[in-house]
């Protein structure tokens, strides 16, 4: 099973994800993640994403497909995986399209004034990326799952999360119109309720698939 997992920053697809591709023994595929294995490896195409972050710059879409290309052919790909982050536009969709076969998109929905407290009261592990919010630490500054440190990115604050939403709406939002015409649309929707509750929603359409 392939799925792609969309939603707004602070949706909690990160958490979602850990859980679905744990289910279903897939694997969690983060265009971050790959970014940065790539840079710290050295290779060709690690460098050349490298010479973009550097700058401040965005990673350009054909490098963004060609990473996650490759990353496709790996042995462990063969029994399924999860994208996370990736497609982020019409165009990476489109190039996707060419290079692989999605059995399904989880749209995560949820209110953006929600996304702002999520986001803003944020804290993530240094070391397995495991993300937190504050009103649940109770003054705890290490990773349950692996006593990491946790916290704060220097972009958890209105004023860019806000440019985040607005370049999500541009961008990434329209792919829910995408994928709903191909069909394999799983809308959920996300809300203050525990991560748990979410996933047993997703569990059992998802279950379907499997």
């Amino acid at each position: 099973m392939n799925l792609i997992l969309l939603g707004a920053p602070g949706a909690g697809k990160g958490t979602q994800a850990t859980k679905i591709a744990d289910r279903y023994g897939l694997v969690h595929i983060s265009t971050g993640d790959i970014f940065r294995a790539n840079i710290k490896a050295g290779t060709e195409i690690g460098l050349l994403a490298k010479s973009y972050t550097d700058k401040g710059e965005l990673v350009p879409d054909e490098v963004t497909c060609a990473i996650v290309r490759d990353r496709l052919t790996w042995e462990d790909c063969k029994k399924g995986y999860l994208l996370d982050g990736f497609p982020r536009n019409l165009f990476q969709a489109e190039e996707l399209d060419k290079f692989a076969h999605i059995d399904g998109v989880v749209n995560i929905n949820i209110d953006h004034a929600l996304l702002m407290d999520r986001l803003c009261g944020r804290r993530v592990c240094r070391e397995c990326g495991e993300s937190y919010h504050v009103s649940t630490l109770g003054g705890k500054t290490t990773c349950a799952r692996c006593g990491g440190e946790l916290y704060q990115r220097k972009d958890d604050n209105p004023e860019t999360v806000g440019a985040r939403l607005a370049v999500y709406n541009e961008q990434t939002a329209p792919l829910i119109d995408y994928y709903t015409r191909k069909g394999i649309i799983l809308n959920f929707t996300g809300s203050e309720a525990p991560a748990e509750a979410l996933f047993e929603e997703v569990k059992a359409v998802l279950d379907k698939l499997a």
